[in-house]
């Protein structure tokens, strides 16, 4: 039962209704922690011929990674450029290094190597999260990464978008729900922390479509979760798709709507890494409301105690 008035819910310093991202780092480090996004260069097997040409129908050019580094800087520079702006406001703050763009674990180890070991040495960097594909990652990687694991506060970024294979196929996922799972498994079983990125309004799915994919991750015991709003950009097969045969595009409303119902069926261990999307603005073509992610978020917390609910009343 939530109680009114001056009640505080835990796993927040905001009183937000679900378990900050931000929670959690200041009890897991003591600090304000920042991730600092970078681009280290990788391509993805869905683009590279050997899953398929095309990526999947949403990904942009530079493969979802609109706000990582430059790829043709090195990443300790890369890194530094980032850490340096945020220096001059939180002078304490320790750095979560971020590999966002493309598949960050399709490669040789050795390659992984030369990426990695120079960046978790650098001064106040406490973890590494590293976003891939769940067919992007071999046994001698997943060795790496078991021994990463040991060396710093190791996190694997899963992409599944949708629990639903007909989704998968149609948005051109190259894997399907089977393949994730078995990652998943192998991952835990090596105590590797896994945020699954999720998105909501993928084409032609239901509300409850979008709330089973939730109640399925929550079965799996993810430690985190990343709810994202489909948006349309520009020059992607996502684009040409929506022209030739538009779809319905989730109102803000109906994205509120729906993300509430999620986070009341996942549990309240789970820690909400996301849950609205940031697009470019210059190559966004919809949703328009997608642009004011402030107004999102507290329209979401204004949701939440308007209906007397928070993350997790519906999980048991």
């Amino acid at each position: 039962m939530i109680l009114t008035g001056d009640f505080m819910f835990k796993n927040t310093l905001d009183n937000k209704r679900y378990y900050t991202l931000n929670y959690f780092y200041r009890k897991k480090f003591n600090s304000k922690v920042f991730k600092v996004s970078l681009n280290g260069g990788f391509t993805c097997p869905n683009k590279d011929g050997t899953v398929s040409t095309n990526g999947c129908i949403f990904c942009s050019k530079l493969g979802s990674g609109d706000f990582a580094g430059d790829k043709d800087k090195d990443l300790v520079t890369q890194f530094n450029e980032v850490k340096t702006i945020l220096h001059k406001k939180w002078p304490n703050a320790k750095y979560i290094a971020y590999f966002q763009a493309n598949t960050n674990t399709y490669a040789s180890v050795d390659e992984l190597k030369k990426k990695f070991e120079p960046i978790i040495k650098l001064d106040n960097v406490v973890g590494l999260n590293i976003a891939t594909r769940s067919d992007a990652i071999s046994d001698e990687v997943l060795d790496y990464l078991t021994d990463l694991n040991k060396r710093t506060y190791l996190t694997i970024e899963l992409g599944l978008q949708s629990m639903h294979n007909k989704t998968l196929k149609l948005i051109n996922r190259g894997h399907d729900l089977k393949n994730f799972e078995e990652c998943f498994k192998k991952l835990k079983q090596r105590n590797i922390n896994v945020v699954v990125h999720i998105i909501n309004g993928l084409p032609y799915e239901t509300k409850e479509m979008m709330i089973e994919t939730a109640k399925y991750l929550n079965k799996l015991k993810i430690d985190g979760i990343k709810i994202h709003m489909l948006h349309i950009i520009k020059n992607t097969t996502l684009e040409n798709m929506y022209k030739e045969n538009p779809f319905h595009i989730l109102t803000k409303e109906e994205y509120i709507d729906i993300v509430i119902n999620q986070l009341e069926y996942l549990n309240e261990d789970i820690v909400i890494n996301r849950i609205t999307g940031d697009p470019v603005k210059e190559d966004l073509i919809e949703p328009a409301w997608l642009l004011k992610k402030f107004v999102v978020l507290n329209d979401i917390d204004k949701e939440m105690k308007k209906r007397n609910t928070y993350q997790g009343i519906k999980a048991k």
